[in-house]
């Protein structure tokens, strides 16, 4: 039991990696300092995107609008600290 919640854990770790390096991205390319029109940053942006739109989508469709400012990142980066929370507490009660 305990091992299962330690990969848990690592893909709590991985997730949040991936939605953190999306934010950096997603800033870097509205100040300019990427490009889209670059083939790699394109194919890297696109890849981040299937990967977390999956998450994001139901998150922002119950979400009210807020114009230009995206929160749907930083619910799903609290509900993984708040998982990774449970996670941990139900791991060393186990032990």
């Amino acid at each position: 039991m305990q091992s299962l919640m330690q990969i848990l854990l690592l893909i709590l770790d991985i997730v949040w990696f991936i939605i953190i390096a999306h934010i950096i991205m997603s800033w870097l390319i509205s100040f300019q300092v990427l490009n889209l029109r670059q083939p790699l940053v394109a194919q890297l942006w696109d890849g981040l995107n299937r990967i977390l739109e999956p998450i994001y989508g139901p998150i922002r469709n119950a979400l009210p609008n807020t114009g230009g400012l995206d929160l749907a990142p930083l619910i799903v980066l609290v509900a993984i600290y708040a998982l990774r929370i449970i996670i941990g507490n139900n791991l060393y009660a186990f032990a």
